[in-house]
């Protein structure tokens, strides 16, 4: 399989398929196709069905099949970003916000991953993110310009929340408030930080979905 990705920050992705080559992706998330047939299946049962939807994708996904000699599918961002791709054989393990999963190949194995109560609560990603894991190629969605920041054993790096798109699993994540009155009464940044902890890469979206609608939110008519 080849694949393009095309028109930052409204990215779209193409993926050319010879005969019999898969791509799975989310309910909805195709957005043309060409000699392709569809297939709807719960992959890993109905207990990995329930992870994906406390994550945020959907129960069901969608399995694009190449019926003729060349074929094609596209998939358009649903918002204005980046759309990335990823080998796993190269990477290993991620571990993703939700939402982040757009397509791959069937190879690629993706499950629900508890963050924590504390990370839940104060760390902007909630309670459950993704874990992505298994060969193949994997593309994700993300918020913005993507920085990708690569952590040495025992380095730090406080990020505001939200911004944390995706990181290697063996990034160690954690919650610190933010200390002092006058910061937080008065420092615009909330009352916690994300801290991430290498060894391991990083990558940070600069404008995720939460700050955009808080961007945007004053300029809407309330309707009264």
């Amino acid at each position: 399989m080849r694949y393009e990705i095309e028109g930052a920050p409204l990215s779209v992705l193409t993926c050319h398929l010879s005969k019999g080559e898969v791509m799975v992706c989310q309910s909805g998330a195709m957005s043309w196709m060409h000699n392709l047939s569809m297939s709807t299946e719960m992959k890993g049962g109905l207990g990995k069905a329930f992870g994906r939807s406390f994550s945020g994708e959907s129960m069901f996904l969608n399995y694009y099949t190449c019926q003729g000699e060349d074929g094609f599918i596209a998939f358009s961002s649903s918002m204005p970003g980046n759309i990335i791709a990823m080998r796993m054989e190269e990477v290993g393990c991620i571990v993703a916000q939700k939402r982040a999963f757009l397509a791959s190949e069937p190879t690629v194995e993706t499950e629900a991953k508890f963050s924590g109560i504390k990370k839940g609560l104060f760390g902007g990603e909630g309670f459950i993110m993704q874990r992505v894991s298994g060969r193949g190629l994997v593309f994700f969605e993300l918020d913005g310009h993507i920085q990708e920041i690569n952590l040495a054993p025992g380095q730090t790096l406080q990020v505001d929340t939200g911004h944390i798109a995706l990181m290697e699993d063996t990034v160690n994540m954690d919650i610190e408030r933010i200390k002092g009155v006058k910061n937080v009464l008065f420092g615009g940044e909330g009352l916690f930080n994300t801290t991430v902890t290498g060894p391991g890469k990083v990558w940070l979206q600069s404008m995720p979905v939460s700050k955009l609608a808080g961007s945007v939110a004053p300029f809407i008519a309330s309707g009264d």
